[in-house]
C-alpha cells in the first residue's frame, strides 16, 4: 500500500505516516508500521520546531532589512515574496511575539493643509473624485499635493502625484521654494512619462498652486479633468495624505536629519522603495510597480 516500508528507517516511517494520514487514521498507520503513536507525535513537534526556527530567522532578516518598520502582515508578504514561504498571518504574529519584535509605532501627526497656509482667490473646480480612491486602469485617477519638511530654519517642499490604480508615485519634484513652478514641474515630468491621459481626473486640495491660472490652463491641454477637495476637508484627498504620512514616518521622523541634502536623499530613496519594493496589502501583497506590470503581462 505504501511501497517499501523499510526505506529511511524510523524517520522514513514517520514521513510515510505523515503523508498517508490525510487519508488514513494515524493509529492504524502506526500499528501497521510498528511505531509508537506518542513517538510519532514527538517527531511532528520536533519537525514543527525546526520549521518555526527557520521561519523565525527569515522574519528577523526581513525585520532588520526593513529597518524594524514592517508589521506582521507585511512580513507575511515578504516571506512569500523573498522565500516563497506561505505562512498564516496569525502564525507570523505569534512568532514575532516570541521573538519580542514589533514594528515601530507610527506617531499620528496632523495633516498639513497647504491652502490654509496660503489661501488663494483663484480658480476652483468641483470634487469629481468624491473620495473614490480606486481606479480600474492606470492614468484614470491621479491625486496630488505638496508637503513640507523642516530642517532647522530651512524648509524642503515635496510635490508628488499618485496613481490610484497601482498606488505608485508617477512623478515628484523637490524644491526649497513653495511656488507654482514646484507643481508645474511635477506635472511636466508626469506628462513626459505618460502621454495618453485623455479623460484623466487629477484631484488636489485648494492650495494656491492648484487654483492658479497656469495650473488650470495646463491640464486641459492634455485632456485631463481638474478635481478639488472641498475647503476644509482634508479627507477628500486622504489617499495622497496617506502617502506623505508613510514617507515622514518611515523615512524622515526616525532619523536625526541635519541637512536639506540628507532630507532630499531620504525622500528620493523612499519614493523608489515605495514604488519598487514596499508591498501593499490592498494590491494583493505586490509592490505598486509589480501591480502595474501585472496588467501589461
Amino acid at each position: 500500500m505504501f511501497g517499501n516500508l523499510e526505506t529511511g528507517g524510523v524517520k522514513g516511517k514517520y514521513a510515510i505516516i505523515e503523508e498517508a494520514s490525510v487519508n488514513y487514521p494515524v493509529m492504524q498507520l502506526c500499528n501497521l508500521l510498528g511505531v509508537w503513536r506518542s513517538a510519532y507525535y514527538r517527531y511532528l513537534e520536533r519537525k514543527k520546531m525546526n520549521v518555526d526556527g527557520e521561519i523565525k530567522e527569515q522574519i528577523k532578516e526581513i525585520y532588520i532589512q526593513r529597518e524594524r518598520k514592517f508589521g506582521y502582515r507585511r512580513i507575511q508578504g515578504e516571506l512569500m515574496r523573498q522565500y516563497g514561504r506561505l505562512v498564516n498571518h496569525k502564525k507570523v504574529l505569534r512568532l514575532m511575539q516570541e521573538l519580542g519584535i514589533r514594528s515601530i509605532i507610527r506617531a499620528k501627526r496632523p495633516y498639513f493643509n497647504t491652502y490654509q497656509a496660503m489661501r488663494s482667490d483663484g480658480r476652483l473646480a468641483p470634487n469629481l473624485l468624491k473620495r473614490e480612491f480606486t481606479a480600474e486602469k492606470p492614468n484614470q485617477k491621479w491625486v496630488t499635493d505638496v508637503t513640507q519638511y523642516r530642517v532647522g530654519d530651512q524648509r524642503l517642499y515635496l510635490s508628488a502625484i499618485k496613481d490610484l490604480y497601482g498606488k505608485d508615485i508617477v512623478a515628484y519634484h523637490i524644491s526649497q521654494r513653495n511656488d507654482n513652478e514646484l507643481v508645474l514641474n511635477t506635472f511636466s515630468k508626469a506628462f513626459e512619462k505618460h502621454k495618453d491621459v485623455a479623460g484623466l481626473i487629477v484631484h488636489s486640495d485648494q492650495g494656491f498652486q492648484y487654483t492658479s491660472h497656469a495650473y488650470h490652463d495646463m491640464l486641459p491641454t492634455v485632456g485631463a479633468q481638474i478635481s478639488m477637495s472641498r475647503r476644509g476637508n482634508c479627507l477628500d484627498n486622504a489617499a495622497m495624505e496617506s502617502f506623505f504620512s508613510h514617507l515622514k514616518a518611515e523615512a524622515l521622523y526616525p532619523y536625526d536629519i541635519r541637512s536639506i541634502e540628507e532630507a532630499q536623499r531620504r525622500m528620493e530613496e523612499f519614493i523608489r522603495f515605495y514604488n519598487e519594493e514596499r508591498i501593499q496589502l490592498r494590491l494583493n501583497k505586490l509592490t505598486p510597480i509589480e501591480y502595474r506590470r501585472q496588467l501589461a503581462a
